[in-house]
């Protein structure tokens, strides 16, 4: 399969063809998440506030899945772009390999540890016993989780957008179709509650999964899985893991910061839980979306430094932080114009609806800032630059935002904890300017030909 055309097509056309698919996947997957929550909310808001309590661990489990998958995806389309092949083979084989020995580990450490983790945020023993329904069923999908996207970013890393998209609107309309069909037992399907959620969820990733493999096996990629790569290769498992191991950091610090928060809030009110959870499932809506860019950013970027097409590296990168930026801004228009409706989607309560009206129209402050971070986070893990990446995820989920919100709220009580999210957008931007200036700036090299800043991790 021919890929040059990802360092000859004019830059726009070729990023929103590979970036539009997983756009509407992320969409739909967003959806996904918040109808699901909805029908949950309906069962009660105890149901409601459980799903945010297991919600870190949840993202916990994608987040080591997606962050390794980065890694795979940026070795196969290094690879690619400099035109091996057989290196690309082993990238896949053997990534997908340890992502799955990631999947049993989540899945038993989850089953295990998941009791004390609730009790760290209530003692009321019906949040426990309802956390502990929904986790349980969802935790026994992990292996199929950290495979299934293992497959996704090996499909992305080829350009085949396409094939993502179609698996992951498979699994996210099943999951949506399925939801009230075994929360609430409509036809010969038994009443399952919070544990129906659950299941739903894990048949969904299930398709998905099923459908990549079928693919697969009937229309080969020039990415080849084989058991002559399976014997690990120490420098590229360490290659792998180096890139891979800060974006599963940078996926799992949100996981972090809402297990703090919920710490912070659950002094006050449950209620406070409850609206960081309904926040949460919203924002998914926005950044999930700008994800689908990155996602079709990131090959093209890993593809064209593997080429050595350095300033065609840099215009993918603004082109990229312009389309997200622009998705920001009408975030941050909608948060403003009818976030009461938004929170009646979840909740009838009048005080949880007043305090996420507030939370809302104060956090979409940083909305338009956050794209320099999303968009530089991205394009460091596509050159391989995981310490930097990291230190951009960092910033904005644990170092700034959590002793703002401490400092806040002890001071001027709960609501002003949400001033913590735009403090943190704000410094955080500007510091992934700053490294961005540093490392994508453009240099002369001994010849006179242009270079990248090269600097150690």
């Amino acid at each position: 399969m021919d890929q040059t055309y990802m360092k000859k097509k004019p830059i726009l056309p070729l990023l929103m063809s590979m970036a539009l698919p997983m756009i509407i996947s992320m969409c739909v997957n967003s959806l996904y998440n918040i109808v699901d929550s909805i029908f949950v909310a309906k069962i009660s808001e105890d149901a409601m506030t459980a799903l945010s309590l297991v919600y870190p661990v949840q993202n916990l489990v994608t987040s080591i899945s997606v962050g390794f998958g980065v890694g795979i995806n940026a070795m196969i389309a290094m690879y690619l772009g400099s035109g091996n092949e057989e290196r690309a083979g082993a990238a896949a084989t053997q990534g997908t390999l340890l992502n799955g020995i990631h999947g049993v580990l989540l899945n038993v450490l989850g089953l295990l540890f998941m009791p004390a983790f609730l009790r760290m945020f209530t003692s009321d023993p019906e949040l426990i016993d309802l956390g502990l329904r929904y986790s349980t069923i969802v935790l026994c999908f992990s292996i199929v989780i950290t495979i299934g996207i293992s497959f996704e970013k090996i499909f992305q890393a080829v350009g085949k957008m396409m094939v993502t998209m179609i698996s992951l609107l498979c699994g996210c309309v099943l999951n949506i179709i399925l939801d009230p069909v075994l929360i609430f037992g409509i036809g010969p399907f038994p009443e399952m509650g919070i544990e129906g959620a659950a299941l739903a969820t894990g048949i969904g990733q299930l398709s998905t999964l099923v459908i990549y493999l079928v693919v697969y096996f009937r229309k080969p990629i020039n990415v080849k899985l084989s058991f002559r790569y399976l014997k690990p290769e120490a420098e590229l498992c360490l290659r792998l893991y180096s890139i891979g191991i800060p974006a599963t950091l940078n996926m799992a610090l949100p996981s972090v910061l809402i297990s703090a928060l919920n710490g912070m809030f659950a002094v006050y009110s449950q209620t406070y839980v409850v609206v960081l959870g309904i926040y949460y499932k919203l924002q998914t809506f926005l950044y999930l979306t700008a994800n689908g860019v990155v996602q079709g950013m990131r090959p093209l970027i890993s593809y064209n430094y593997g080429a050595g097409e350095l300033t065609r590296v840099r215009k993918i990168y603004k082109i990229s932080l312009t389309i997200i930026a622009a998705m920001m801004v009408v975030g941050v228009i909608i948060c403003f114009a009818v976030p009461e409706m938004l929170m009646k989607m979840f909740t009838s309560n009048p005080d949880t609806i007043r305090i996420g009206v507030t939370a809302l129209r104060i956090i979409c402050i940083g909305f338009i800032a956050s794209a320099v971070s999303v968009t530089s986070a991205g394009a460091f893990e596509a050159l391989g630059k995981g310490i930097q990446s990291f230190m951009i995820s960092f910033l904005r989920y644990v170092a700034v935002i959590l002793p703002a919100a401490f400092i806040l709220s002890r001071t001027f009580g709960a609501d002003s904890i949400w001033n913590a999210f735009w403090i943190a957008e704000f410094v955080t931007a500007a510091a992934a300017w700053l490294l961005y200036r540093n490392i994508l700036k453009p240099r002369k090299g001994t010849e006179g030909e242009e270079v990248l800043t090269e600097k150690s991790e």
